[in-house]
């Protein structure tokens, strides 16, 4: 029996087995001296059991990676590049000591 088939069945026969367990408990109601309003924790638990089995037997599912956005515009395909605010400036070095002299310069 393979897993689909088990989850088909248990699938099948969860109604009849709460029918079941709910008449059972009806009974036990008239025919002995515990009430239904002791002995309906039974449905909870039958319930948990067949939700427990029927995931057991639950075919597993076919997971599915979430897509890959495209990187944000102005950023190199192979990694991420600075922005164009970070780069040196182009054409040259500057001093940012407004006393030094440059080595073409006046003295």
């Amino acid at each position: 029996m393979n897993g689909n088939n088990s989850y088909q069945i248990i699938r099948a026969i969860r109604g009849p087995i709460t029918l079941i367990t709910l008449g059972v408990l009806f009974a036990l109601q008239n025919f002995t001296r515990f009430g239904f309003d002791q002995t309906w924790p039974v449905l909870l638990i039958v319930f948990g059991l067949l939700s427990l089995m029927q995931r057991g037997a639950a075919p597993p599912r076919a997971t599915q990676m979430p897509p890959v956005p495209p990187p944000p515009r102005g950023y190199a395909s192979t990694g991420y590049a600075q922005s164009p605010y970070a780069q040196p400036p182009a054409g040259g070095t500057t001093s940012s000591n407004p006393g030094s002299s440059s080595p073409g310069g006046s003295v």
